[in-house]
Formats: C-alpha cells, structure tokens, sequence
C-alpha cells in the first residue's frame, strides 16, 4: 500500500515537472518569435507597414520611417498607404486589376490590397512618394492578416527600396543599346566599305563577308562562309600564301591577287589583311580588305605615259631654256665687246687733244649716254633671264642695312639734287641687319629710289623709311615714298610686269620695265615680299620686307668657347699674306679681328673679284680666302681666271660662304678650292684650316726653290 502511494506520487511529480518545462519552453518560443517579430518590425532594410481591415496604418516601423521620412505618428491612425503612393499608378493598377479579374476596382487602398484579400499572393512594384516630395522605386510585398476564424483584420504591406536594382537595370538596358548600337555600326561599316571585306580562321576558312564580298565573287553569304578563301582566285597558291603571310608577319598591305567570280569575270585586287584576336590575346583569324584596283591600274598606266610625256617636254623646256640663257650669256658677250670699244673709244675722243668743238662734244655724249643706257639694258635682261631659268645664286647672310642704306643714299642723292628734290633717310639708333644677299639688296633699293626720282614732281620729296612690321616683329619693312601723280588701281594691277611702263614709254624717262620685276623677284628669292600703296595726286609708297637677324659673330664650337689663337712670331720671321675677297663689310671686320690676332700675317681686302685677281698678281698672297657670291664676276670665275694664270696657279685658294648646300660644297671642291668653309664661321676650324694652307704653301714654295 506505501509502494502504492510511493509511486504515484513520484509520477505525480513527474507530471508537474514535464508541465513546468513544457511551460518555459512555450515561454521561450513566444520570447524568440517576439524577439523575431521585434528584430522585423525595427528594421531599418525595409519598411513594414501594418493597417486595419479599412487600410488605415496601425505600424510603421523604422524601416518606413528612413524610406519616408515619416515618423510613426505622423501617419499611424491618419492615412492609408495609398496617400504615400503615386496616386497616377494607383488608378492604373485599379484599372488594370479590373479588366484582369473582370470585376470594378476602386483606385485607393483596395487596388493595392485587392488580390490579397482575395488569398492571391501578390507583389508590385509602385513608387512611393516621401514626405518631402521626392519619389522611390518600391517592391511591395501584401499579405492579408486574418484572426482565429479566418477573418481579415488588416493588412501587412513590406517595402524594399527598389532604386539600386531600377538604376543596375537603367545602365544595363544602356549597355544593352550601345552594343546593339555598337553592333550596327560594326556591321554598317563593314556593308558600307567599298572594299570587299572577309574574315577567315586561322585555316584559311571564311567566317563572315560583306556585300562587296558577294559582289566580287557572284556567291552568296551562305555559299561563302565555311568555305576556303583561296577557292574564289585565279592563283589559289598565291592566295593561301597571303593568308600564312599575314598570320607570320601579323599584316600584309598592297598584296595583290586577281578574284574569279562564279560566271568567271576577273577582277584585279589589292589584298591588305591583318590578324585580328579575341580579348584574351588568343588569335582568332585574318581579316581582310580587298579592293578593286582595276581602274586604278589603267590609271597608273595612263600616268605612266603621261609621265614620260613631261619628262620629255620637261626636258625639251630645260634644252631649251638652257638655250635661251646660253644665248642672252652670249648675246650679252657678244654685244659687250663691241659696246666696249664705242664706250672706250667715245670717252678718249672725249679727252682728246686739242678737245671737241662743242657739236662734237655733244653728239659724244648722245653716244656715251646712249651706250651707258644700252649696258644697263644687257645687264637687266640678263639677270632677269637667269632669276626665271632659276640659275642666280644669292649670298644670304646678315647684311647690315644701315651700311646698305648709307652707300644707296651717297650714290643716290645727286641725282635728286638734279632735279631739285629733297632726299629723307633713317636715322640707325642701333644697327639692324638683315637676311639678305647684299648687293642684290642695293639692286632693290637702288632701283626704288632711281623710280622715286624719276616719276617725281619737281621740287618734291622722297622719304625712306625703315620699320619694324606690326605683330610680325622679326620682319624689317623698308619703304620708299614719292610726292609724284601717283598711279590709278587699274594700273597698279599691272606692275611688276616685264616690260610693261604703264605708259610711261611716252615719257622722256628712260626706262625697260625690268627694274620692278627684277625687284619682286629679288626680294622673294631672299625669303621677303614687296608690294605698292598709291594714290592719285598724292604720290606712292613701295616698300619691301625681309627677315631681320643678329649681327654676324664669331662661330663658337659645341666642345666649348673657341680659344685664343694668337700665334707667337720669332723676331725676325716676314709676315705671311692673306687675300680676303668679300664684298660683305662685317664679315671683313670679323676676318680683320681673327688676322689680327696672327703676329705671323697680314691681311689685304677686296670687294670684288676683278680687285681680288688684281691684288693676287700684284701681290702674290700665301693664301687667298674667297667669298662665291660677289659682285661682278662669281668666286668661282675668279678662280678659275686665277687658275689658268701662271702667276697665280700656284696660290691656294680656300672658299668661305654662306652657301652651305651639300652640292654647293661639293661644287666648290670639284672647282679647285683648296678647302670650303661656311659661314658663319668657326674660329677653331678657320685657325686650323689656315695653318694647313699656309704650311701648304711653304711646302710649294720649297719645292719650287
């Protein structure tokens, strides 16, 4: 009977003890599902939004309020989730879910609900309007809320902010559209290409063609991919050779090839083709170009011909051109000679005794004058000639213009002193030199200045002028103005015409026309422009520009600043000669310093070559420098008479100009210079190269003797 009681009461115990853990474990699931409907009801990642059965808003967690901008009593007990919704989507969604579910939706919180209350699962997308106006994508979520018995009392609406995923959407339709764009484009240029276009594999296989492609071989775009590329030409070896060509040298340009259609018409083409690879660098074929050149071939042939057609008429011109200057050169020997004699004879009947009655002395000077003009007139034409056959060499260097103006002015001014007319030059506060050949530059300036005189007013004036040009400071403008009639636009556009006086060959002025064309052409060959202002009653202005430049100086060597080269003389030793044949002052000051600095020289200057080979003979100079662009007769010429004397054939000559062409050097050496050097000079090679001449020199003189 106690073991009776005994266990029951111990089940007994049992039994409440299995109550109290069913009990805590109840408490802890409702603890966990509380913690749970907690942790989602205060999520900040979305919004949840729980109503009553009529839609109004009961929750609004934090998630809602960070979406929002809403706090939770702003709108709980106030609104309807429809008042935060675009009110436009909400009447499309009533409208769309009543033509859906056949049956009439009410735009507000039923269209949003609709098919929840209904056991639909139903999730939407609608934007959300936050309370200061600005507008969300949102992903909906509804669910109806149902009691113990099945009957809905609200419903539960979860919100995610659906930006990010609608602007990944955005840009990925974008990316979308430009490939497809990109694609089109592709694909159009390749159609568009008047070349016919293919790609191969690296077999040889054709993988893709234009229309041009199909054109050119009469196949389709079907036939051809797949198929061999060498099939579709005349030479089928040729044609897989340029494709192993490229795939070695990775291009291939102006391969030529002849396509066969299918109905067997020919086509001359020029292949260029290159590899073309995926994005992994791995090769994936040949992609090729080829291009009818069928007319062009006729074309180069043609070319060709008409080539040989201007090499023969191009040759025919020089001959002749040659021609005409060989005749004005012996035109112009030919009518010296005879000039020269009436000109001598005339000047020594002139200063005969007893003298000239004076009708004689007046028919001499007809003679003379006419003589002058006439040798003027040869000299003229022929360098003109030689400007258009393109043989006058020029020395460009820099040419002090206040040096050539000063000379110009002296030559010039009694001429105006003549006629009564008052000559105005520049006054040179500092010196200003030019690029120019500097007696081709006195030819300018001096023939300007002759026309300023000579179609002048009596009693006028000439201004000469020398400027800086605006915004082009590195140009000089040099300008001459007359107080004469002036000339008419008519007659401006026809200066600078050979030939061509402008109707002043009715006027007692002499004159050939050539001066101004001699001009414009002199100025150009020296890298500058002239041009005329004019005005009728008022006179006219010509002027010219060059390039300005720095004073000549002493070249030094990269190596570093060039030594002094003053030589220590024995007493006693006789000082060796140099001829120095220059027409250009500064660079004889600049051989004056250098020679100056030899105790073992002396130093004798001429301005032409006429003096130059006068001075040699007289003088019988060590070593003769000598400038190739002179006055009168050329350095070569000069050389070539000092030469062909015995007197002088002994004397070696070494040339310094400012013509530095390769040809020009190698002209000079070919002529018998001794040595050429180039302007502006190097003091370490000049030194160098006269001690080699002069101990040239002493070894000649020793072997004569």
């Amino acid at each position: 009977m106690a073991n009776g009681l005994a266990v029951a009461a111990v089940m007994e115990d049992a039994a409440r003890t299995a109550e109290v853990i069913t009990e805590v474990r109840r408490e802890e699931a409702l603890l966990k599902t509380g913690a749970l409907q907690n942790a989602i009801f205060n999520s900040a990642n979305f919004s949840s939004i729980a109503t009553d059965e009529k839609g109004v808003i009961q929750i609004f967690n934090v998630g809602a309020e960070r979406m929002l901008g809403y706090a939770a009593a702003d709108v709980v007990n106030k609104i309807t989730p429809a008042d935060i919704s675009d009110p436009q989507e909400v009447i499309a969604r009533a409208v769309a879910l009543s033509a859906e579910l056949e049956t009439t939706i009410t735009p507000g919180f039923q269209a949003l609900v609709f098919k929840a209350s209904r056991g639909i699962e139903d999730i939407y997308e609608l934007t959300y309007i936050r309370k200061d106006g600005s507008r969300f994508p949102a992903i909906v979520s509804v669910t109806a809320l149902r009691d113990d018995q099945g009957a809905i009392i609200g419903y539960l609406l979860i919100g995610t902010d659906n930006s990010a995923r609608k602007q990944v959407e955005a840009e990925q339709m974008k990316l979308d559209q430009r490939l497809r764009d990109q694609q089109f484009y592709t694909r159009s240029l390749i159609e568009s290409n008047i070349d016919a276009i293919m790609t191969t594999d690296p077999a040889g296989i054709i993988t893709d063609v234009n229309k041009q492609m199909e054109a050119l071989t009469g196949c389709t775009r079907d036939e051809l991919i797949g198929a061999p590329f060498k099939n579709y030409f005349t030479d089928p070896a040729r044609a897989e050779a340029g494709i192993k060509q490229v795939l070695r040298e990775k291009k291939v340009t102006n391969y030529e090839l002849t396509a066969c259609a299918r109905d067997g018409k020919t086509t001359v083409v020029s292949y260029n083709a290159t590899t073309f690879y995926d994005r992994d660098r791995k090769l994936q074929g040949v992609f090729a170009a080829a291009r009818d050149v069928t007319e062009r071939k006729l074309l180069d042939h043609a070319i060709e011909e008409q080539n040989v057609e201007l090499k023969r008429a191009r040759a025919a011109a020089e001959k002749a051109n040659l021609a005409k200057s060989d005749f004005l050169s012996s035109m112009s020997h030919e009518l010296r000679s005879p000039l020269n004699a009436i000109l001598g004879f005339a000047q020594l009947i002139k200063s005969d005794s007893p003298p000239p009655t004076s009708s004689q002395t007046e028919s001499i000077d007809q003679i003379l004058h006419g003589g002058w003009y006439l040798l003027e007139l040869i000299n003229e034409i022929l360098d003109l000639a030689q400007i258009e056959s393109g043989r006058l060499a020029l020395s460009r260097e820099p040419t002090s213009l206040t040096e050539v103006m000063f000379e110009c002015q002296a030559m010039i001014e009694p001429q105006a002193q003549k006629r009564g007319l008052k000559m105005t030059f520049p006054v040179f506060d500092v010196p200003c030199f030019v690029d120019a050949d500097r007696t081709r530059l006195k030819q300018v300036l001096i023939n300007l200045l002759s026309n300023a005189i000579k179609y002048n007013q009596p009693n006028g004036t000439v201004v000469v002028d020398v400027d800086r040009v605006k915004g082009t400071p590195e140009r000089v403008r040099v300008s001459v103005k007359d107080s004469g009639a002036g000339l008419p636009p008519d007659m401006l556009l026809q200066l600078f015409q050979p030939f061509n006086r402008l109707g002043q060959e009715r006027n007692a002025e002499e004159g050939t026309g050539i001066g101004l064309v001699m001009s414009k052409r002199l100025v150009e060959l020296m890298g500058g422009e002239i041009g005329v202002e004019s005005t009728v009653g008022f006179g006219s202005v010509f002027w010219f520009e060059l390039n300005s430049t720095a004073a000549p100086q002493l070249a030094v060597d990269r190596a570093g600043p060039a030594a002094n080269p003053e030589t220590q003389v024995q007493h006693g030793t006789p000082l060796r000669t140099l001829l120095y044949v220059e027409d250009n002052p500064a660079n004889l000051k600049l051989i004056e310093q250098l020679i100056a600095r030899r105790k073992d020289m002396r130093l004798l200057t001429a301005r032409d070559g006429d003096l130059g080979i006068q001075l040699a003979r007289d003088n019988q100079p060590e070593v003769i420098l000598m400038d190739i662009n002179l006055p009168g007769i050329s350095g070569i010429e000069a050389l070539r008479i000092l030469r062909a004397d015995p007197a002088t054939a002994h004397i070696p000559i070494v040339a310094l100009s400012a013509n530095a062409m390769p040809r020009d050097i190698e002209k000079g050496l070919q002529a018998g210079f001794f040595r050429y050097l180039t302007k502006p000079i190097k003091v370490d090679e000049f030194m160098q190269t006269l001690d080699e001449v002069l101990e040239f020199a002493r070894q000649g003189a020793s072997r004569a003797n």
